[in-house]
């Protein structure tokens, strides 16, 4: 994992949310001659991961998405607790805290003004 990974405050991963993520990715290829890598998912999904220079950097949300835009991931030492700090100060929770294998934590809020972020905290890599 790179250092943004797992650096408290970083942001660590882009992700496109659109209605054609497979569009998208045409798209951005074209534009920033991004690699695109096939990742399999459960349930037979493909999650299309964006790689420059080898570093895996992002990736195509491979559902529809009602709104349409790139999420930031930021990286913080508790998803929960930070998750709860955003809360109390006006943010709208989109996603609660939740596990997703073979990734980590993530949350997704919207701040006071309606802006929308990711929040996760990456699980341990794998010995």
């Amino acid at each position: 994992m790179s250092d943004s990974k797992q650096t408290h405050g970083a942001p660590s991963w882009i992700e496109h949310c659109g209605s054609d993520h497979q569009k998208a990715r045409t798209f951005y290829q074209k534009v920033f001659g991004w690699d695109v890598l096939e990742h399999p998912m459960e349930g037979n999904v493909i999650y299309p991961i964006i790689a420059v220079d080898g570093n895996n950097i992002g990736g195509f949300k491979p559902f529809a998405d009602e709104e349409p835009g790139w999420l930031l991931y930021i990286t913080v030492d508790d998803v929960d607790a930070r998750t709860d700090i955003a809360t109390d100060l006006g943010a709208t929770l989109v996603m609660p805290p939740a596990d997703i294998p073979g990734v980590g934590r993530i949350a997704v809020f919207k701040d006071p003004q309606g802006a929308k972020m990711a929040l996760i905290k990456y699980a341990a890599p794998e010995a």
